[in-house]
C-alpha cells in the first residue's frame, strides 16, 4: 500500500523559502507604508484581487468547480463572473467602493457573484447563510449595502427588510419572482465583453466579512486588497517551498481538487480554500450541507486531494470511511481550521488514510485567515501546536498585560502582524482602537504559548465567546437575546467541552419567582432571534442569582467549573 511521502524539515524549508523570496519578482519582500505603517511586504505582489482571475485562466479547459450537476472550467467560471461584474456596472449602477451584499449557500453562482463584485470594484459583504431574519437586517443596516444578491430561502428572510433599507434583490439562483434581477439573466446580458477597465488602489476594501466577538452583536471586518493578495502569496510561498524541497516536484501527487464543505462566507472557506484553488488550479467540490457518507463519496468518484474542514468534519469522515474499509487513497492532504483538532484525531487520522498528511492552521477574520500553519511531520509531533508564523511577511508573539513580549514557554495574548491585517471594524472605532496597535499589530484575544522552536500553541481565549464546530458564538450576543424574556431575570453563557464539536452552546439562568420555563419554550423564544448554531444545548435553572466577582461582573470560571463539575458527577 503506497504511503505519504515524508515532509522536508523546518529548517529546509524556510531556507528554500527565502531563497524563493529573492528569485521570484511577486514574492519579493522589502518594506512597504501599509495603512500609515512601514512594515515587511511583498513590494511586487499583484496591486489587487483581479489577479486571481488570470490566475484562474491559466487553467481555463480544467474543471474548476462543481456541484451536484453542475461542472464549470476555470475558463467558465472566469467568463460568468466578468460578465457579471459588467452587468452589475451597466444594469444596477455598481461604482467603485459600492458595497454589495451576498447571502447564499455554497454554489458555483456564489463563487462567480464574489468575483463579479470584485472586478466591477465593489465590495462584497458575504452574510452568514444561516442568519436569521433579524440578524440579516442588523448586518446590512450596518454595512449599507443595498443590492442583495441571494438564494431562494434567504431572500424570504430578505423581504422584511426590502423596503424599509431599500434593498435590490438579486436572485442567484434560478427564477424568483418578485426580484429585481436574477444571475443567469445579467450573465446572459453581458456574456463575452470584455473585463470592467477600473482602477482599484492595494489598500482599498474588497469585502466586510462580519465575525462574532466578545460584545454582543457581529462585528463587520473590514479587508482590503493587499491584505488578502498576502494570504494567497504566503500560501503559495509554502507550496513552492515544499515543492523545491522534494526536488521540483509536486509534493502530492495526481489532479489536485479539494472536497468545499466550509461555508465560503467564512473566511478559512473563501481565502484558504476558494481564491487558493483559483491561484493554484485546484479542482473544487461543493457539498450543499456536510454528510461524511456523501464526502466519503464524492472524495473518491471525484479522486479529491484534498479537505479542508473543521475538527468534527475530518473526524466523522475517518470513522466513515473506517466503517466502509475505504482508504480513499487520493486523498493526500487533511486540514482543519476555526478550532483545535484532538490529538486523538491526528492518531486516527494516520491509521486510516496511509497517504494523507494531517494539517491544522490558525487566523483569523481579521488576519484575511493568515497566521500559523502545522503540517506533515511536525504536526504529528506536535499535533496540539497551530505551527509556526506562515512565511514571509508574517510575525506572531506573545505579551503581558501591559504589552511586554513574554518569553518562551510563558503563557501571553497572542499578537499578530503582517500586511495581512484588518483595517478596522465597521463603524467601530473604539472596538478597533482596543484590538490594533498604533504599529498595527492585531490583539487576537487568544492566549498562548510560544514553546523553544517557535511553535504557537493556543491555551485559552481572553474574549467570551464558544467555539462550535468552527463557529464563533458570543455569549454576549446569546445573552443579550435570552435577556429580552420577561420572565427571565439574569443569563450567562458558558462553552461546554464537546468531543465532536468541541464546544457546545451552555446556558445558566435566573428565573422570576413562579415562571415555569420548558427547555423548548425558552429555545422557541431564541429562534427569531439567533440562527440555530447560537441556541443553547444545555440550560440549566439557577436557585438564586448567578455567582459574580469582586467588580459585580458574572464569575464565569467559578460558573463553569460548578456547572460542568456537577454534570460530570451527576
Amino acid at each position: 500500500m503506497a504511503q505519504r511521502k515524508q515532509a522536508p524539515a523546518r529548517a529546509q524549508l524556510e531556507a528554500i523559502a527565502r531563497q524563493i523570496t529573492q528569485a521570484e519578482e511577486v514574492l519579493n519582500v522589502g518594506e512597504a507604508e501599509i495603512l500609515g505603517v512601514r512594515q515587511p511586504a511583498y513590494v511586487n505582489a499583484p496591486g489587487d484581487l483581479r489577479f486571481l482571475l488570470m490566475k484562474a485562466m491559466e487553467h481555463a479547459e480544467k474543471e474548476g468547480v462543481i456541484f451536484e450537476d453542475q461542472r464549470w472550467t476555470f475558463g467558465e467560471l472566469v467568463g460568468r463572473s466578468v460578465a457579471f461584474a459588467n452587468a452589475l456596472i451597466q444594469r444596477h449602477g455598481v461604482t467603485p467602493g459600492t458595497r454589495i451584499a451576498l447571502a447564499m449557500r455554497n454554489s458555483p453562482e456564489w463563487m462567480a457573484a464574489f468575483l463579479g463584485v470584485i472586478a466591477a470594484g465593489g465590495v462584497v459583504v458575504p452574510l452568514n447563510g444561516w442568519w436569521t431574519s433579524e440578524e440579516m437586517g442588523f448586518g446590512l443596516s450596518d454595512c449599507g449595502a443595498k443590492i442583495v444578491i441571494a438564494g431562494a430561502r434567504q431572500i424570504e428572510r430578505l423581504r422584511p427588510h426590502q423596503a424599509s433599507l431599500g434593498l435590490t434583490l438579486i436572485a442567484g439562483r434560478g427564477e424568483l419572482d418578485d426580484v429585481a434581477d436574477t444571475f443567469d439573466a445579467m450573465v446572459a446580458a453581458c456574456a463575452g465583453q470584455e473585463p470592467p477597465a477600473i482602477a482599484i488602489d492595494p489598500d482599498s476594501d474588497f469585502a466586510i466579512f462580519y465575525t462574532s466577538g466578545s460584545t454582543g452583536s457581529p462585528k463587520g471586518a473590514v479587508l482590503t486588497h493587499r491584505g488578502a493578495v498576502t494570504t494567497i502569496l504566503s500560501f503559495a510561498l509554502l507550496g513552492a517551498s515544499l515543492r523545491l524541497a522534494n526536488n521540483d516536484e509536486d509534493f502530492t501527487e495526481g489532479d489536485p481538487g479539494v472536497l468545499v464543505c466550509l461555508p465560503l462566507f467564512h473566511c478559512t472557506g473563501s481565502h484558504a480554500v476558494f481564491l487558493l484553488s483559483l491561484f493554484s488550479g485546484r479542482k473544487m467540490v461543493l457539498m450543499r450541507k456536510w454528510d461524511a457518507g456523501e464526502a466519503v463519496e464524492l472524495i473518491q468518484r471525484e479522486k479529491l486531494t484534498d479537505m479542508v474542514g473543521v475538527p468534527t468534519m475530518s473526524h466523522e469522515l475517518t470513522l466513515e470511511a473506517e466503517r466502509r474499509g475505504v482508504t480513499l487513497d487520493t486523498l493526500q492532504g487533511m486540514g482543519t481550521g476555526g478550532a483545535k483538532r484532538p490529538e486523538a484525531h491526528v492518531e486516527k487520522i494516520n491509521q486510516v488514510f496511509p497517504k494523507a498528511w494531517a494539517s491544522s492552521g490558525y487566523g483569523l477574520t481579521e488576519t484575511n485567515a493568515l497566521g500559523t500553519y502545522n503540517g506533515y511531520s511536525e504536526y504529528q509531533a506536535k499535533p496540539g501546536s497551530c505551527g509556526l508564523p506562515l512565511p514571509a511577511v508574517t510575525f506572531i508573539k506573545t505579551v503581558d498585560e501591559a504589552g511586554n513580549e513574554t518569553p518562551r514557554g510563558e503563557p501571553g495574548e497572542v499578537w499578530i502582524k503582517s500586511p495581512a491585517v484588518f483595517r478596522g471594524y465597521l463603524n467601530q472605532p473604539e472596538a478597533t482602537a482596543a484590538v490594533l496597535t498604533e504599529d498595527r499589530w492585531f490583539k487576537t484575544g487568544d492566549v498562548g504559548i510560544i514553546d523553544e522552536d517557535g511553535f504557537l500553541f493556543i491555551v485559552d481565549r481572553i474574549k467570551d465567546m464558544v467555539i462550535r464546530g468552527g463557529e464563533n458564538v458570543s455569549c454576549l450576543e446569546v445573552e443579550g437575546a435570552l435577556a429580552k424574556h420577561p420572565d427571565i431575570l439574569e443569563a450567562a453563557v458558558i462553552g461546554i467541552p464537546d468531543e465532536r464539536l468541541g464546544e457546545r452552546v451552555g446556558a445558566a439562568l435566573l428565573l422570576r419567582d413562579g415562571a415555569d420555563l420548558s427547555d423548548q419554550d425558552i429555545i422557541d423564544f431564541l429562534k427569531p432571534h439567533l440562527a440555530a448554531f447560537k441556541l443553547p444545548d444545555r440550560i440549566w435553572r439557577m436557585d438564586g442569582p448567578l455567582p459574580r466577582g469582586g467588580t459585580s461582573k458574572i464569575d464565569k470560571p467559578g460558573l463553569r467549573k460548578m456547572l460542568l463539575n456537577d454534570e460530570e458527577t451527576a
